[in-house]
C-alpha cells in the first residue's frame, strides 16, 4: 500500500470532505425538530456554548492526534498504549454498522426522487411510506418478507459508493466532495429560498423562533443542545481522526475546524428555516396547528414533506425533487465518512490496497443491508440506530477522551498546532475542557442514553440491542487478534 493513496490534493479537498461529513440527515430532519422542542429562539444560547465548549475544542483534539499519527485510528491507538488497540477497532466498526443502516435511508429518499416527479406516493404519503413501500411489519416474520424495489434502490446506493469510495483518495472522495458539498449548498439555498415565499411561511417562523427563556434553567435543554453537537459534527465517531491523518503537512486544523464547526451550523440552521416555513404554509392550508405537524426522523422527510407537496401545485413537481435530491446528496456525503476508519485501518494492518479493501468491505455491507429490505427492516433499523448512536458511539468518545487527552497527553502538541494557526491559540483553556469537562459531560449523556434505552425498550428492541453489541464486540475482537500482515503495523512515526 502506497501512502500517497490515501492523501488529500489540497486542503480544500480536506475542508469538503469533512463538511459533507458533518452536513447529513441529521441537519435537515433531526435539528430544525431539536431548535423547535427546546424552546425556539432560547436554544441558541445552549446551541453555541455547545459548539464552543465542546464541538471545537473536541474536533481540535481528533484532528491534532490525527494528523500526528498519519495513520489509521486503529493503528494510532495501538501505538499510544498497546493495550488500547481493541478500542481502534471499536470505533470504526461502529461507524462502519452506521453505514449498513444509512444505505436504507439512501435507498428510500432514492425512490422518493422518481417518485417526486409524478407525485406517486399517492393521496396519504403516510399510508405509502409504511404500508406500500416499506410493508411494515411488526413480527420476526416479516424478515421473510422481501422488497425488491427496496433492495434494488439500495444496491443502485452501493454501486454510487463503490464507484466513489475504491479510487485513489483525492480522485475519489477528494473530488467528489469539491462538487456534491458546494451542489448540497446551492439546492438548498433554492428551497429555502422559495419556502419563504409560501403563504404561511411566517406561521412556521414565527413557531421555530418563539423563545421559550424558562427552558435554559432545564437541563434537558443542555442536554440536548451537546447531544444535537456530538451527532451534528461527528465527534468521536474516528472520521475526524482519519479525515485529519490524510492532511498535507501544512494544514492548519485549528482554522479549518473553525470553518468546519461554522459551515454546519450555518447549513442545519438554514435549513430549519426552510423546513418550518414549509410547516407554517401546510398549517395555513390545512388548518392543523404547526403544533401537530412537527416531527422528526423518517415521518419529516417521507410523509410530512411528500404532504406538502400534495398541496402545492404545479411548484411541487420543482421542489419536490429539489428536495429529494438534497437529503441523497447529504446521505451520500455522509456515508462516504462512515466507511473511511475502517477500510484505513484494514489497510495499515493486513497491507491492503485501498481499491481492494473499499471492494471488500461495500459487497460485505451491501449483503448484509439486505435485511433492511425486508418488512422487518424498518424496526430493526430503529433499534439498531439508537443502539449505536446513543449506547457504542457515546462510550467510545469517552475512551477517546481519556486515550487522546490523557495517556496520549494532548498538552504535548499545544505548540504545534500554535504555531501552525492563523486563527486561535490553544491553552490551559482547551486542557480543561478537552482532560475534564468533555469526559465527564459526555458520560451524563451517555448514562442517561442508557438508561433510556433500558426503560422505554421493547422486548424486541432489547433483543436486537443485545444483538448488535454482541455483533459489534464479536467483530472487533476478530480484527483485534488477526495477525498483522503490513510489516508496517508496528511502525508509527509521529510528528510532535
Amino acid at each position: 500500500m502506497s501512502q500517497d493513496k490515501n492523501e488529500w490534493g489540497s486542503n480544500l479537498s480536506f475542508i469538503l470532505a469533512m463538511i459533507g461529513s458533518a452536513v447529513g440527515l441529521g441537519n435537515i430532519w433531526r435539528y430544525p425538530y431539536v431548535l423547535y422542542s427546546n424552546g425556539g429562539g432560547a436554544f441558541y444560547i445552549p446551541y453555541i456554548v455547545a459548539i464552543l465548549l465542546m464541538g471545537i475544542p473536541f474536533l481540535i483534539l481528533e484532528y491534532g492526534v490525527g494528523y500526528n499519527f498519519k495513520s489509521s485510528f486503529a493503528k494510532a491507538v495501538k501505538k499510544i498504549n498497546s493495550k488500547w488497540e481493541y478500542l481502534g477497532w471499536f470505533l470504526p466498526v461502529a461507524v462502519f454498522m452506521i453505514m449498513i443502516y444509512y444505505s436504507a435511508i439512501l435507498g428510500w429518499d432514492g425512490i422518493y426522487i422518481i417518485l417526486s416527479f409524478f407525485k406517486g406516493w399517492g393521496a396519504d404519503p403516510n399510508v405509502y411510506f409504511t404500508t406500500t413501500l416499506l410493508q411494515s411489519s411488526d413480527s420476526y416474520m416479516g424478515l421473510l418478507q422481501f422488497i425488491p424495489l427496496i433492495a434494488v434502490a439500495m444496491l443502485v446506493g452501493w454501486v454510487i459508493i463503490w464507484f466513489i469510495s475504491h479510487r485513489d483518495l483525492e480522485e475519489g472522495l477528494g473530488k467528489v466532495s469539491k462538487v456534491l458539498v458546494p451542489l448540497l449548498f446551492v439546492i438548498m439555498v433554492i428551497i429555502v429560498g422559495f419556502s419563504l415565499t409560501l403563504p404561511g411561511a411566517s406561521i412556521g417562523l414565527a413557531e421555530l423562533f418563539n423563545p421559550d427563556w424558562s427552558l435554559l434553567g432545564n437541563f434537558e435543554i443542555w442536554m440536548a443542545a451537546f447531544g444535537q453537537i456530538v451527532f451534528s459534527l461527528s465527534l468521536g465517531m474516528s472520521i475526524a481522526f482519519t479525515y485529519a491523518s490524510y492532511t498535507k503537512d501544512d494544514a492548519d486544523l485549528i482554522t479549518n475546524t473553525i470553518s468546519i464547526a461554522l459551515a454546519n451550523s450555518l447549513f442545519e440552521n438554514f435549513a430549519a428555516l426552510g423546513v418550518f416555513s414549509i410547516l407554517g404554509y401546510m398549517s395555513l392550508q390545512s388548518g392543523t396547528p404547526v403544533a401537530e405537524l412537527v416531527t422528526q426522523g423518517t415521518g419529516l422527510v417521507f410523509v410530512v414533506y411528500p404532504t406538502v407537496f400534495n398541496v402545492l401545485g404545479q411548484w411541487a413537481y420543482v421542489l419536490g425533487p429539489l428536495f429529494f435530491l438534497t437529503v441523497y446528496l447529504a446521505g451520500l456525503t455522509s456515508i462516504l465518512s462512515t466507511i473511511e476508519p475502517l477500510s484505513f485501518s484494514i489497510q495499515n494492518k493486513f497491507g491492503l490496497t485501498r481499491s481492494k479493501t473499499m471492494t471488500i468491505l461495500i459487497i460485505f455491507g451491501a449483503v448484509i443491508s439486505m435485511m433492511y429490505a425486508t418488512a422487518y427492516g424498518g424496526s430493526i433499523l430503529g433499534f439498531v440506530d439508537t443502539f449505536i448512536n446513543q449506547i457504542a458511539i457515546l462510550f467510545g468518545v469517552i475512551l477517546e477522551c481519556i486515550i487522546f487527552a490523557w495517556i496520549f497527553k494532548a498538552e504535548k502538541f499545544i505548540d504545534f498546532l500554535n504555531s501552525k494557526s492563523r486563527t486561535i491559540k490553544l491553552g490551559k483553556w482547551w486542557l480543561l475542557i478537552v482532560k475534564y469537562i468533555l469526559p465527564i459531560f459526555i458520560s451524563i449523556v451517555w448514562i442517561g442514553g442508557m438508561f433510556d434505552v433500558i426503560k422505554n425498550a421493547s422486548f424486541d428492541q432489547m433483543l436486537f440491542t443485545i444483538l448488535a453489541a454482541a455483533i459489534l464486540l464479536i467483530t472487533t475482537l476478530v480484527f483485534t487478534v488477526l495477525p498483522a500482515k503490513n510489516p508496517e503495523w508496528e511502525n508509527t512515526e509521529e510528528r510532535v
